[in-house]
């Protein structure tokens, strides 16, 4: 029986984990999962259908919605029953909505459940706020990224930027902490370093820096 590799990244908003994430998929042929985006897209579809503050219609859509990723050139499409939502979940309202929907319990049992199938036939560098602890614990290689607020708030603030979104630094950086504040804080699955996991300060660290240090861990435990 084939052994799959899993590489689990973790860490706070903003910290690089989605770039990071790509560029190791890219070298390596290993499928990238943004589990961020699965939670993005429940909060989406949830302020479409004014049922945000419904915990159990929430869960109901979480069960019954039919949500897939492609991922091609650098980019993670997101579809809702078809329909591709890809810019739309990535708004400074899905961001201040986010973490609340993603700290219901049966929210997080229904989309780990799908996040777990993607690494049973696949070698995998997936991403997001718990997968070194409660999606891929057994992971073959656990990376929990860190950096300053400021740097992070920086970062996304010239992604809104791109997008041509009105948006302050300063709100920005409001946001992720108060993020910080509910992801780190919550019951379910809350976002922790796992023991085993190599921690990285990516605030002076430019992404090539980054790769090559993760990949050089990566060719050690292939060569195994």
């Amino acid at each position: 029986m084939q052994k799959f590799i899993i590489i689990a990244i973790d860490g706070p908003a903003a910290s690089g984990k989605s770039t990071l994430a790509k560029y190791l998929a890219d070298k390596l042929g290993f499928l990238y999962v943004d589990t961020g985006a699965m939670y993005r897209a429940i909060t989406y579809y949830a302020l479409e259908k004014n049922i945000e503050n419904d915990e159990d219609a929430v869960v109901e859509a979480a069960k019954n919605i039919n949500l897939t990723l492609q991922y091609s050139n650098g980019l993670t499409r997101v579809f809702i029953d078809g329909k591709e939502v890809t810019d739309n979940i990535r708004t400074p309202k899905v961001n201040s909505k986010v973490s609340d929907i993603s700290r219901i319990k049966d929210v997080r049992v229904e989309l780990v459940k799908l996040q777990q199938k993607f690494g049973e036939n696949n070698n995998l560098v997936v991403e997001g706020r718990d997968t070194t602890t409660v999606v891929f614990p057994n992971a073959d290689l656990k990376i929990f990224l860190t950096a300053n607020a400021k740097e992070r708030a920086k970062r996304r603030y010239l992604e809104f930027k791109e997008k041509g979104v009105e948006i302050s630094l300063d709100e920005v950086e409001k946001s992720l902490l108060n993020r910080d504040t509910i992801d780190s804080s919550r019951k379910v699955s809350p976002l922790t370093k796992a023991k085993d996991a190599i921690e990285v300060d990516t605030t002076n660290l430019t992404i090539q820096e980054e790769v090559n240090r993760i990949l050089n861990i990566v060719e050690k435990i292939i060569n195994k």
